[in-house]
């Protein structure tokens, strides 16, 4: 059971897998605080789960918009003090094919799922710092990131930018004990499939089934967790052998 004052942020913990990481974090014994963009109501139901409390564990912020960002990660840290880890989970695709992608859609998706992770992460890290109990940031990319995906060239470019900047983090950090990983979900029974022919798509993956939320939460919550205090600068795939 980890230390109960050791307060990890999850962000896009409304639904899908950022719900169930953060479900696994608290179920380990982590103060957790959701963050959310749009869903407040899905975030309340997580929150609820992980036996939050609405006024001190729920954040709103759009993750693209840095200046917002960073007030109330600021505004957070300063009331309640340091997180110990973060879990940058949230992200978007506007799919296309590369010919016909609009640049809006270009540059949208990079700045909620590349710039989101400097927005996010960039604030607490020097409060983490000043904790000296070392910490865990964890970014959740992509199977797209490394295996090309038709219609995902921005989706593809904001998450393999994400693991080379939490590479760059992770060597940074390293001599005071702040793990910086990432992992690389492939294809997950999230709504984020609701269009997708998922038989089709159980069908490339060499386990014949698609993964599940608390598969990849279990993941997320290992390299949390103490025993994984010596992983960082990794990109661990979680794809059922597609990779």
């Amino acid at each position: 059971m980890t230390d109960p004052v050791r307060k990890i942020l999850v962000t896009g913990a409304s639904r899908g897998i950022g719900r169930a990481i953060a479900l696994r974090l608290a179920r380990d014994g982590f103060h957790v605080v959701c963050h959310y963009g749009n869903d407040r109501q899905g975030a309340l139901d997580t929150l609820a789960l992980t036996g939050g409390e609405p006024g001190r564990d729920l954040l709103c912020f759009d993750v693209s918009d840095g200046d917002a960002t960073r007030t109330v990660l600021d505004e957070h840290v300063e009331r309640h003090g340091a997180f110990w880890g973060v879990v940058a989970n949230a992200g978007i695709r506007a799919d296309a094919v590369f010919a016909g992608m609009a640049r809006a859609d270009w540059q949208r998706v990079l700045d909620v799922n590349l710039s989101g992770f400097f927005n996010v992460v960039q604030p607490l890290v020097q409060p983490m710092l000043r904790l000296r109990d070392g910490g865990r940031i964890l970014g959740v990319s992509s199977l797209s990131s490394s295996v090309g995906v038709p219609g995902q060239a921005n989706y593809s470019a904001s998450k393999a930018g994400m693991e080379a900047a939490a590479r760059a983090l992770a060597v940074e950090l390293a001599r005071r004990r702040i793990t910086v990983n990432c992992i690389l979900p492939g294809y997950v029974a999230t709504d984020m499939l609701d269009e997708a022919d998922l038989e089709a798509l159980a069908a490339q993956v060499p386990l014949r089934r698609l993964g599940q939320p608390d598969e990849v939460a279990a993941l997320a919550g290992f390299l949390c967790g103490e025993t994984a205090g010596y992983i960082t600068k990794q990109s661990i795939r979680i794809d059922g052998g597609i990779g």
